[in-house]
């Protein structure tokens, strides 16, 4: 009777230290939360409720109310959400890191990016060229926009570029919309039939870097601090690196 009281009490006692987070992910770490899930919420008895958008997305939602718990996002969207007091005072936790790819569909043929004047030769040979909205504040999109401009080729990559709004940019050369998508690599890993060409070449390449952060007003703290922990774990990095990321 004792042992039953016993296993009973440590059964209400992990009932009530088990919580839900509403997990806040830009684009391209989701995969990596996906993946890290089952083990997590197995050993730990939390449970994660990922939702996913662009940074700029995300840093529209929080500053305008949304209730979370932990964000993860680039550490530029997260600078101003901190400031303005809806991150705790903890600064954000590097979490990973990731380059930006060339993507096309299965079986076509592979381009030639090796060289910074390959890269901006298929840009202007290439029938249709797909790549996050700048608008919507995704962080590749935003920057390739911007390399476009100071190569002095953004009005003739404008013309042609299908903008996606969020989301997996490959679905794109997948579907037939795109001859050639550029996106985070950990993206164009997640598309099936989408086939990574290779990085932009070394000399233009931009790195996003993901952190984690707490929410001011959260009422789990600790178990969102166990999901940080979690992804700063060696599993956590060997599914970095299958997810085509790497430790910051």
């Amino acid at each position: 009777m004792r042992l039953l009281f016993a296993l009973a009490c440590a059964f209400a006692a992990q009932a009530v230290a088990a919580a839900e987070l509403k997990v806040l992910s830009a684009g391209a770490f989701k995969p990596v939360l996906v993946a890290l899930q089952p083990a997590f919420e197995q050993q730990t008895g939390h449970r994660l409720r990922i939702e996913n958008d662009t940074a700029g997305g995300l840093r529209k939602r929080i500053a305008g109310g949304e209730a979370f718990d932990v964000v993860f996002s680039s550490p530029a969207s997260l600078k101003p959400l901190q400031e303005a007091g809806k991150l705790a005072a903890a600064e954000p936790v590097p979490l990973a890191r990731v380059a930006i790819g060339v993507a096309v569909r299965r079986g076509a043929p592979l381009p030639d990016i090796a060289s910074v004047d390959a890269f901006r030769s298929l840009l202007l040979n290439a029938r249709s060229v797909a790549y996050i909205d700048p608008a919507a504040g995704g962080s590749s999109g935003i920057y390739l926009d911007r390399l476009f401009e100071r190569w002095g080729i953004a009005p003739q990559v404008r013309a042609k570029a299908v903008l996606v709004p969020g989301g997996l940019v490959a679905t794109r050369v997948v579907d037939g919309s795109a001859e050639v998508g550029i996106h985070q690599i950990s993206e164009i890993l997640a598309v099936p039939d989408a086939v990574l060409v290779g990085p932009l070449p070394a000399e233009i390449q931009n790195y996003t870097v993901y952190a984690g952060a707490l929410a001011a007003a959260t009422k789990e703290a600790a178990a969102a601090r166990e999901l940080l922990a979690a992804l700063r774990s060696p599993q956590a990095a060997q599914i970095l690196r299958a997810k085509g990321m790497e430790t910051p």
